[in-house]
């Protein structure tokens, strides 16, 4: 049976450079595609070629301060070979959009939307690259590192909340202090502390 790096190695013989040599981590293989304008085509290749079928996630990681800022991560899994493989790109802040690859799998619709919505990579060629979690116009994006957890100041009308949100106060908000770990760490707090 073909191992994920034996698949790994596939791409990378098929796509040469564009494809990094596979790197292993806890038996789990990741190749970086260097050209995220050709993450759509290595995709159609594994899915197509290389059988995985099976797109468990699409999530995004901010490297704020860096650049490029953003890794855009695709988690595929083969279910007829059992096998998974990671593959990863790069998008700048300033170019921040990869091509949608919803005509790969139709399952990647909803996950490039939360992409854009928590993080505000865009997706080109996205059917309805829409908001699907906070509402249209937020002019935010939450899972951004530069995003406070406290969270900010909406004037915007009509919206259930007006105040600071989403988590003022509560008790999974880290506390900005000088005192002991204890007292920041939010699963140590006690409920009288939320406020505080």
């Amino acid at each position: 049976m073909t191992t994920a790096a034996e698949f790994a190695q596939q791409l990378k013989n098929k796509f040469g450079d564009l494809i990094s040599e596979p790197t292993e981590f806890r038996s789990e293989i990741t190749v970086n595609v260097t050209d995220a304008k050709q993450i759509a085509e290595v995709c159609a290749f594994a899915k197509d070629e290389l059988d995985f079928d099976y797109l468990i996630d699409i999530s995004t990681l901010d490297h704020y301060g860096e650049d490029p800022r953003f890794s855009v991560v695709y988690e595929l899994s083969g279910i007829s070979h059992q096998q998974k493989l990671r593959l990863k790109t790069t998008v700048t802040e300033e170019h921040g959009e990869v091509p949608t690859v919803t005509g790969v799998w139709r399952t990647a619709d909803w996950h490039e939307r939360e992409a854009y919505d928590m993080m505000g990579v865009k997706f080109a060629g996205h059917p309805n690259l829409k908001r699907i979690l906070m509402w249209e116009g937020y002019p935010y994006y939450p899972l951004r590192k530069d995003f406070p957890l406290e969270g900010k100041p909406t004037e915007i009308p009509d919206v259930a909340s007006t105040d600071v949100a989403p988590l003022e106060g509560g008790p999974f908000v880290t506390l900005p202090s000088s005192e002991d770990s204890t007292r920041r760490e939010p699963r140590r707090r006690n409920p009288e502390d939320w406020q505080s």
